[in-house]
């Protein structure tokens, strides 16, 4: 028997209390690599994401300093299709649950 939410075991009866549970939202990550300039990179953003040119270059560079950025956050489907279209861009990127 699959539940969600805390569980209490009360002698027999197990109560699940439903108000606890969460979504845990999905973020899209995308990784370092030698290959593509970070100039593209900044571009991709602003095109994938409607990001401003700064916040486009600030993500960029903790994606260049750091070897990976989470880049957005929310919806497992739409996490997905921000990761498709990075990656059609050339860039590594995964889905994560946060």
């Amino acid at each position: 028997m699959s539940t969600f939410g805390a569980q209490e075991e009360t002698g027999n009866i197990t109560v699940v209390d439903e108000s606890r549970v969460t979504q845990r939202a999905w973020a899209v990550v995308v990784w370092d690599d030698p290959v593509t300039p970070m100039a593209v990179v900044t571009l991709v953003f602003q095109k994938v994401f409607g990001y401003s040119e700064s916040r486009s270059t600030q993500l960029m560079l903790q994606v260049h300093h750091e070897g990976k950025s989470a880049v957005w956050s929310g919806a497992r489907d739409r996490a997905e299709s921000y990761c498709v279209k990075l990656h059609s861009f050339g860039l590594l990127a995964t889905v994560e649950q946060v």
